[in-house]
C-alpha cells in the first residue's frame, strides 16, 4: 500500500489499484444525445458485458422496465450476468464519475465513501436525482460515509475533474475550479484546494493544468487532458495542427507539466497522445479525446473514433499497459452526450 502523507486524513487510490467493483448508470436522458439515442444503451451494455468477464458491475437503474430493458441488452451480448448487480435507483444523467460518491482509504486502508456535492457542472438545473444517488451507494455498501467540508461549507467536486496517482499527486484544471465560469466554490481558491486534496486525497502536490478541450461542457475536466497511468507516468494529449483550435491550450499543458517536473524535481515520464481529428455532430463541436479511457482490473477500455489516429493510440496503449487487455470502444456516437468512458465509470476500489 502507497505510505500516507503525513497530513491525510484519506488516501485515494489510483485508478489501476485493485478494483471491487465498477458503477456505471444505464442511460434514459435522451436529451443528453437528441436524435442519436437509441445507439446509447447498445454501447453501455458492450462496455458494461466487457467489464462484467473480470470484475463486478453495479448498474443503476431508474425503474423495473428498465431493468428488464437492460437484462435484454446484456442477455444479447453475452454478459456475465452473475457479476453485475441491478440497482434501481433514480438519476437525472448517466455520467457517474461526475455524481457517484469518490471511494477513498482510511488509515487502517478501509473503503470510505465521500460524498462531494454535485451542481450539475454548475450549467444544467435538472441534477438533484444525481446530487442523492450517494444514498443508495452508502445502503449497499453499509460503509462509513464522509460528507467533505472546507471552511464550514459543502465541496463541489467531480470525479472527472481530477485525477491522481495514488501516492501523493493530484492533476486538475484552473479553468475548471478557478473559472467564475461554471463556477464549482464560489471563494475558494488554489489555497484551499491544496488544503482540501491533502486531507481527503492524500496529497503532497497539485498539478494544475489550464484549460480543458473545445467542446466539453464541464469547462475544463482533466479526465480528456491529461491522465496517470502508473506512479510515475503521465498521458497527456497533443494537438499537432497548429490550426486547430486546442493547439495552444494543449500545447501549454504539456508546458506545464514539464516546468512542474524540473521545479520539483519530479521523476515523471510524459507521453503524448495525439488528438482525433476535430469532430463535429450536427454541426456541433465535440469533446472526442482518447484520454477519457477507463482502466479495470485486467483491461483498458479506450474511446476510439473512426479516426486515423486510433490506431496509434492503441499502439502507445499496448506499450504502456503490458498486463492488461487494451479493448478499444467505438465512441463515435457516444461522445454526442459530451463524454464517453471514464465519464460513465466510477470505480471501488477493494
Amino acid at each position: 500500500m502507497p505510505e500516507m502523507p503525513r497530513n491525510g486524513i484519506y488516501r485515494m487510490p489510483a485508478e489501476w489499484e485493485t478494483q471491487n467493483s465498477t458503477w456505471i448508470a444505464w442511460p434514459h436522458n435522451k436529451e443528453d444525445w437528441p436524435g442519436k439515442f437509441n445507439e446509447i444503451p447498445w454501447v453501455f451494455a458492450k462496455i458494461i458485458t466487457i467489464l462484467s468477464k473480470v470484475q463486478s458491475v453495479n448498474i443503476l437503474v431508474k425503474d423495473k422496465s428498465d431493468k428488464k430493458k437492460v437484462v435484454f441488452f446484456l442477455n444479447i451480448l453475452g454478459a456475465k450476468l452473475k457479476n453485475i448487480k441491478l440497482i434501481i435507483c433514480k438519476t437525472d444523467r448517466s455520467w457517474t464519475r461526475d455524481f457517484l460518491p469518490i471511494f477513498l482509504k482510511d488509515k487502517k486502508n478501509r473503503n470510505i465513501i465521500s460524498n462531494w456535492e454535485f451542481n450539475g457542472w454548475a450549467k444544467y438545473k435538472n441534477f438533484k436525482n444525481d446530487n442523492r444517488a450517494y444514498l443508495k451507494v452508502k445502503k449497499i455498501k453499509k460503509i462509513k460515509v464522509i460528507k467533505p467540508k472546507h471552511l464550514k461549507k459543502k465541496i463541489v467536486l467531480e470525479g472527472g475533474s481530477i485525477d491522481v496517482n495514488g501516492a501523493g499527486l493530484i492533476l486538475t484544471t484552473k479553468q475548471c475550479l478557478l473559472s467564475k465560469v461554471q463556477q464549482r466554490n464560489k471563494g475558494l481558491k488554489i489555497n484551499d484546494y491544496h488544503q482540501i486534496f491533502k486531507r481527503f486525497f492524500g496529497v503532497r502536490r497539485v498539478i494544475w493544468l489550464n484549460k480543458g478541450i473545445y467542446g466539453d461542457d464541464t469547462h475544463g475536466h482533466i479526465d480528456d487532458i491529461a491522465r496517470f497511468v502508473s506512479k510515475s507516468k503521465i498521458f497527456i494529449a497533443k494537438e499537432n495542427n497548429k490550426k486547430d483550435k486546442n493547439f495552444k491550450n494543449l500545447n501549454q499543458n504539456i508546458q506545464i507539466i514539464k516546468e512542474f517536473k524540473k521545479v520539483n524535481k519530479e521523476k515523471l515520464k510524459i507521453i503524448y497522445l495525439p488528438m482525433p481529428k476535430p469532430k463535429f455532430i450536427d454541426g456541433i463541436r465535440v469533446p472526442a479525446s482518447y484520454l477519457n479511457f477507463y482502466i479495470a482490473n485486467k483491461l483498458v477500455l479506450v474511446p476510439i473514433f473512426d479516426d486515423l489516429n486510433d490506431r496509434v493510440v492503441i499502439k502507445i496503449f499496448k506499450k504502456h499497459f503490458k498486463n492488461r487487455k487494451i479493448v478499444p470502444i467505438n465512441c463515435s456516437v457516444l461522445v454526442w452526450g459530451l463524454g464517453t468512458i471514464h465519464c460513465l465509470t466510477q470505480q471501488e476500489p477493494a
